[in-house]
């Protein structure tokens, strides 16, 4: 597949990928969004309220 190369070892298992970004930057971006969203999947939640009134205290949100 033209844009896409793939790294492999010694026993020919592929190992990593070169991705061309200007070919493939948009689906890149949705990917690497994905992985990171699976990373933080346990992590804590607040509300858009809580999120809110935190920016609207450090001056970053008119509130």
């Amino acid at each position: 597949m033209k844009g896409i190369q793939y790294i492999m070892d010694d026993k020919g298992d592929r190992t990593a990928v070169v991705i061309d970004l200007k070919k493939y930057g948009d689906i890149w971006e949705d990917f690497y969004d994905g992985i990171i969203a699976s990373e933080r999947k346990d992590e804590p939640r607040e509300s858009l309220e809580t999120v809110k009134e935190k920016l609207i205290q450090k001056g970053k949100l008119r509130g």
